[in-house]
């Protein structure tokens, strides 16, 4: 296996890693597979919500239907106060349930056969928690466009879909389907994920009845209510004719208009790289919303305010940043990672971060070529902060280390150098794609996929860069016409190969914890560290 370094010099923090966070019933509660949530299989979500903005208060039900696994009669759904459950029923039948926090323990009358398909239906009201800082803080967010009328949305990622509705609120059973129906004011327009099938129009609000044919991950089902106007265009891909739709607010249609023709850029590239868009039958949406946005499934959601650069700045500081505008395509990469190939516990949402902030990477690659997007990445290198592992505590609705984004992207990167073949990098990408299309994932499968499709055993890689805090050090001595070399700051076993530039004159090195040393022709002058891999180095005297 080939491994790499790179010499700039990092620091890294080591304090908070060794602070272990303390966790609640509550938490188990809602980040394991209870033993009220294994036994069923979620089949289809049927989500009807009205949504009353000066009251900033949302009423309506949800239909849950699932196939038994086994035979049991005490069923987990979850919903967050201070929304409250009105009743709940099964064949028309009121059943009872027990509340623990934001879960609910229902008791079904009806014996659960192995195999049998069922439903219950949810009712409830509220005045649902209101977003502090969407989309890191989430809930409803109720503001007003600049004409006075509500601009309405919904964000969860981490606090979790049942802030706003009632739903089986972990992520390792995704609803194969859903119908979505919203109901608005009268001059308002609810945009949702999927195909909008109809809008029924009463005589001081409408109905806008969504459908999703594919599965979706209980965080990306949305809300969002303004008052927007649409425009769309077909994009010619590898699946055929995709529809490509844009609801933004009726004074930015312009301004829109101009920045939205990097989408069809942005599906371009990452058809390129990932394979098909997860999605077709459900479309792409890019849909304006009052916070700066998110993943939502086929309805992504946008507030960069028509910038390039992430609200104008380039967090690579190399220029390529403002190349593109950051939420358009980081947003939208996740539709592959992170709505297509989901994670089944937050621990592992490096899972949909790293790859999606590599997608940044791969977007410049595409359109600006392999130099202009190997100076990007290697520029958000200024924003790891090696705080604490990426990867998190399982089963607690935790995530890790906010450097899944640029750590994670960086550790990709690397290893896009091990392999050089970037056809086969793209296949291995490709293959992710398919092997766990519409699938629900773990870190080991994963790892498990492109350490066999890459033929490199890639163990000690993802536990250096995923599981620890060390950037591992390539420490070297030099003495006239020798060269002595070893890794430190690495976990047992690490020894990735490494591309080195002695006198100017490129080759690979394979260092590990050992010194190991060579001698040369002429003496040394000079040693540089291919800045791809993500490594430090640091001279000392022989």
């Amino acid at each position: 296996m080939k491994k790499i370094t790179k010499c700039l010099l990092f620091g890294w923090a080591l304090s908070s890693y060794s602070q272990q966070p303390t966790f609640t019933k509550q938490d188990t509660l809602r980040g394991s597979i209870t033993p009220e949530r294994s036994w069923w299989d979620l089949n289809f979500y049927n989500l009807s919500v009205e949504v009353k903005p000066d009251e900033k208060f949302i009423s309506g039900s949800n239909i849950i239907r699932y196939t038994v696994l086994e035979e049991q009669q005490l069923l987990q759904v979850d919903l967050q106060p201070p929304l409250i459950i009105e009743k709940i029923t099964q064949e028309g039948e009121d059943l009872n349930w027990e509340s623990n926090g934001n879960a609910h323990f229902v008791t079904l009358k009806k014996p659960q056969r192995k195999g049998d398909v069922n439903e219950i239906k949810v009712y409830y009201s509220g005045q649902p928690k209101e977003a502090v800082r969407a989309p890191w803080d989430g809930g409803f967010s109720w503001k007003k466009d600049s004409n006075g009328k509500y601009f309405v949305a919904t964000s969860c990622q981490g606090l979790g879909a049942s802030v706003w509705w009632p739903n089986k609120d972990h992520m390792y059973d995704e609803v194969d389907s859903m119908a979505i129906s919203i109901t608005t004011p009268k001059d308002l327009m609810d945009v949702s994920n999927g195909r909008l099938l109809k809008v029924e129009e009463k005589k001081d609000s409408n109905t806008y009845h969504w459908y999703v044919a594919n599965p979706i991950n209980n965080y990306g089902v949305n809300i969002n209510i303004g008052d927007y106007v649409h425009f769309g265009e077909t994009y010619n891909g590898e699946k055929g004719k995709l529809s490509m739709d844009y609801y933004v607010l009726r004074d930015n249609e312009e301004k829109a208009k101009e920045q939205f023709k990097q989408a069809p850029m942005m599906m371009e590239a990452f058809e390129h790289w990932f394979g098909p868009y997860p999605f077709y039958e459900d479309g792409f949406k890019l849909v304006e919303v009052p916070y700066l946005g998110m993943e939502h499934q086929s309805s992504v959601t946008y507030g960069n305010q028509f910038k390039n650069g992430y609200l104008g700045r380039d967090l690579s500081k190399t220029g390529w940043g403002l190349k593109f505008d950051f939420i358009l395509i980081h947003e939208s990469g996740h539709e592959w990672f992170a709505n297509n190939i989901t994670y089944k516990d937050m621990a592992d949402m490096w899972i949909h971060e790293s790859f999606t902030a590599y997608s940044e990477n791969l977007y410049v690659d595409y359109h600006f070529g392999k130099k202009a997007a190997s100076e990007y990445v290697v520029g958000t290198r200024a924003n790891i902060n090696n705080d604490k592992p990426i990867i998190g505590p399982y089963n607690v609705n935790k995530q890790g280390s906010g450097d899944m984004y640029y750590k994670g992207a960086n550790m990709l990167h690397t290893l896009r150098q091990l392999l050089e073949d970037d056809e086969k990098w793209r296949t291995i990408l490709r293959g992710l794609n398919k092997e766990f299309y519409h699938k629900t994932v773990t870190t080991k499968e994963i790892e498990d996929y492109i350490s066999k499709s890459s033929g490199i055993d890639l163990t000690q890689f993802f536990d250096q860069y995923l599981r620890t805090v060390k950037i591992p050090i390539l420490e070297y001595e030099v003495k006239n016409k020798q060269l002595r070399f070893r890794y430190t700051n690495i976990v047992n076993g690490f020894d990735m190969p490494l591309r080195l530039s002695i006198n100017g004159s490129e080759d690979w090195y394979y260092p590990n914890a050992g010194w190991k040393s060579k001698t040369y022709e002429e003496d040394i002058q000079t040693v540089e560290v291919d800045e791809n891999f993500y490594v430090d180095s640091k001279s000392i005297l022989f």
